[in-house]
């Protein structure tokens, strides 16, 4: 532009020639939990290879329609929201307000989405609400049976089983009368496929998706891969698992049970930083993804969690903290973020932040104070929440299990202290700056503002 208002002639054909696949295209900075961020560079050979990847194992049309409402210094978000759309001409609705995005999805009714789990678990959520508080009889009758016939099919895919043909046959049925018009009604009546990354999402959210026709492939990636690098199509998917490595490149787990990975996905380097880079990517050309895996003999893997954030208790028993949060987040909707900890402790607690988008219903719907030191404070919330993380736990091995809990009086904003632009939790921010909060957790005689799990029939998990 510049050239052509000075009059200086621009050689487009000799500028586009000049640019090598290895040039950068764009950086993206890592989250930087466990310390400052890195500029990670993506190269257009590692951006056209993860697009076209991603088309050969999901399927991507000229003119499928997807969201962009994820944080662009997201790579999951520029991918989608941008990437793609050059690639293959996606159809591309941004909503400026990741809140809102459950409200835009009946306009723009998606043909290819993905989400973080937290998204899926307010949907779910509000699913639930809606069948729940349906007045009109006959309506409010279809609804439970054809999730009763849900639960069902999810019921045999957490265990593992094939659907009966009864069950096959009363599944369709269900389908044909009420399920499709849900999807319908949320947004998803042409869906093809779902995703969900960033962090790990509970199987019972997996299978409560798939039981009313939404199948979810969960899939694993991370910036220094230029986004996703694992990943099987919701048809070939198995429950509990990222998938299976994208096509073109090598993977391998070390004896730490780090998982490795090399080929063309990974990162030129990390700007400015040559010794980082080189602690990442080692001379063979590995990147050391600092992911902890396990593999099973058809080469699905899983994700253990993060390798410097297991929690090893006084024991030595290894435990990963971002399945015990996503289990406890599962059962208690109020609840937006929580960080469990228990490393070289005899057991776990847990801090607990309440989800923002949350406190006005609940407090509208109540008459109540809807800041979160009130409600952290309320005994009917703090009954739910016990209830809440008792039905967590119920789900968790005995060792993994949350013993007590507080609920914080404040709300962590993405970007803040405690959590990043995307979600990820500030662990070690975290822990200096609610040193006392947690140490309280662990004296030997209950304080005041600390919990224990307690299931309360009278109340529904918060």
């Amino acid at each position: 532009m510049y050239a052509a208002a000075s009059g200086d002639f621009f050689d487009f054909e000799s500028t586009w020639r000049a640019v090598q696949p290895e040039d950068i295209v764009t950086l993206i900075y890592t989250s930087g939990t466990t310390g400052n961020p890195k500029g990670v560079e993506m190269t257009h050979a590692n951006l056209l290879f993860e697009g076209y990847a991603i088309d050969e194992v999901l399927g991507i049309r000229f003119g499928d329609r997807v969201t962009s409402f994820l944080p662009s210094a997201h790579i999951a978000d520029r991918m989608t929201g941008l990437y793609l759309q050059e690639m293959f001409g996606t159809q591309v609705t941004a909503v400026a307000d990741a809140r809102t995005i459950a409200a835009a999805l009946p306009d723009v009714r998606p043909t290819v989405w993905g989400a973080v789990p937290r998204v899926w678990e307010k949907l779910k959520a509000g699913i639930e609400f809606t069948v729940a508080r349906e007045t009109y009889e006959m309506k409010r009758q279809a609804l439970a049976w054809a999730m009763s016939v849900a639960g069902k099919r999810a019921n045999a895919l957490l265990a593992g089983e094939s659907m009966s043909d009864q069950l096959v046959a009363e599944w369709a049925k269900a389908d044909e009368l009420v399920l499709s018009k849900l999807r319908e009604r949320l947004g998803f009546g042409e869906l093809r496929w779902a995703l969900s990354g960033a962090a790990p999402i509970p199987k019972e959210t997996l299978a409560f998706f798939a039981g009313i026709g939404i199948p979810i492939a969960e899939i694993w990636g991370m910036s220094e891969l230029s986004c996703v690098a694992t990943a099987s199509h919701p048809r070939d998917g198995r429950l509990g698992t990222v998938g299976k490595l994208l096509p073109g490149l090598q993977g391998k787990i070390a004896e730490d049970g780090e998982y490795l990975v090399r080929g063309p996905l990974v990162m030129k380097g990390y700007r400015k930083e040559p010794a980082k880079t080189a602690e990442a990517i080692d001379s063979d050309g590995w990147l050391h993804t600092g992911d902890v895996f396990d593999i099973d003999s058809d080469g699905y893997l899983r994700v253990v969690d993060r390798k410097k954030e297991l929690i090893i208790n006084a024991a030595g028993k290894n435990m990963s903290p971002a399945n015990i949060e996503n289990t406890i987040l599962a059962a208690c909707p109020m609840v937006g973020v929580m960080m469990a900890i228990g490393d070289g402790r005899t057991y776990n607690t847990a801090l607990l932040v309440f989800d923002a988008d949350s406190l006005g219903p609940y407090a509208a719907q109540r008459g109540l104070d809807a800041s979160p030191a009130a409600l952290a404070a309320d005994p009917e919330v703090i009954a739910r929440i016990a209830a809440g993380v008792a039905e967590g736990n119920a789900k968790l091995s005995r060792v993994e299990q949350i013993k007590r809990f507080r609920i914080l009086p404040t709300l962590w904003e993405p970007g803040g202290d405690e959590i990043t632009l995307t979600m990820k939790l500030k662990r070690r921010r975290i822990a200096a700056k609610y040193s006392a909060e947690i140490e309280e957790l662990y004296a030997s005689e209950l304080r005041p503002q600390v919990y224990e799990p307690a299931a309360v029939p009278s109340t529904q998990p918060a």
